[in-house]
């Protein structure tokens, strides 16, 4: 029977013995600080990068944009919109500052992160409406911004997953922005957490049953929405002609399942896709890398996979 990794046991543990509360027993505002405050000591070391400025755009989404170590100033740059993680209520520019400098420097592309709307102050589908707002204004933007316009992928991370995916749907059926490619990292593609694995990993591995309910309580407070294509992009009618897809997973996830499930309707439907389980991981691994060596690993491997698509353009 396969078993998280060492360094996974050694997170579990420790998290095990913390006299900090669980998010879900907490409100909101609480469960932010602890989810900020608890990422430091976790992280890898932050590296540089050539700029990092903030933007506020269409009139009232902030952005924070990376450009990566060593490039010059005016190069014309692909690039990638980031949507981060924490089921839509938690998380923020600065629990993933870290990550977006990895995959700017790895990717060698322009990373903007989106400061989206959260929950339960902005339930669904305030995140969705800002994510697409504020790609549709960077594509419009691409020159003034030194980016190409060809070579645009959106990507995120657990909620922010969910919300890359939601965009390319988006941008498929309202004619563009043209896409070049998405990064899915162990996405939440269906709000009625029915797959096996929400029973099999819904216990001790961080992110729990209890949780994932607690989360989908404020951005989801309606029911009827759980079958919406925005909120469970699994629930589209079709997911052919999007983009190439990257779709990462974490074998001791809840989420696990529908990740592969929405992976498989992606290659089933002709859409170019990879994939990939780290079957010893927890969810939330790929910003654990000053504690787990795969994590660091699983970001290489998202650089890689962004090069390619980028190249492919070019």
């Amino acid at each position: 029977m396969n078993t998280p990794h060492p360094q996974v046991l050694q997170l579990l543990e420790r998290a095990a013995k913390s006299p900090l509360p669980l998010y879900h027993t907490v409100p909101p505002h609480v469960a932010r600080r602890l989810y900020r405050d608890t990422r430091a000591v976790l992280a890898p070391p932050s590296p540089e990068v050539s700029e990092v400025r903030l933007m506020v755009v269409a009139n009232a989404i902030a952005l924070r944009a990376y450009r990566p170590a060593g490039v010059p100033a005016g190069e014309m740059l692909p690039a990638l919109v980031y949507f981060h993680g924490g089921g839509w209520t938690i998380g923020d520019l600065d629990t993933h500052d870290i990550l977006c400098r990895q995959l700017s420097n790895g990717a060698r592309c322009a990373v903007f992160s989106v400061d989206y709307r959260l929950a339960p102050e902005h339930a669904f589908p305030a995140a969705v409406e800002d994510c697409i707002a504020a790609t549709r204004w960077i594509a419009a933007q691409a020159r003034a911004l030194n980016i190409d316009p060809a070579r645009i992928a959106v990507g995120g991370d657990s909620a922010g997953g969910n919300l890359a995916a939601v965009v390319a749907l988006d941008a498929r059926d309202a004619g563009g922005p043209g896409l070049c490619f998405q990064l899915l990292i162990y996405p939440a593609t269906d709000q009625r957490c029915g797959f096996a694995s929400h029973e099999r990993n819904g216990d001790g591995y961080l992110l729990t049953r209890h949780s994932i309910g607690y989360f989908r309580g404020h951005y989801l407070p309606r029911q009827a929405d759980w079958l919406d294509w925005r909120a469970s992009p699994l629930l589209a009618k079709n997911l052919a002609a999007l983009p190439p897809a990257f779709v990462l997973t974490a074998g001791f996830d809840p989420l696990v399942d529908e990740g592969k499930a929405y992976a498989e309707r992606l290659a089933k439907e002709n859409v170019e896709l990879a994939y990939r389980e780290y079957a010893d991981m927890i969810h939330g691994f790929v910003l654990f890398g000053g504690v787990l060596e795969t994590a660091n690993a699983a970001v290489a491997e998202c650089c890689t996979r962004l090069c390619s698509a980028f190249e492919a353009v070019s």
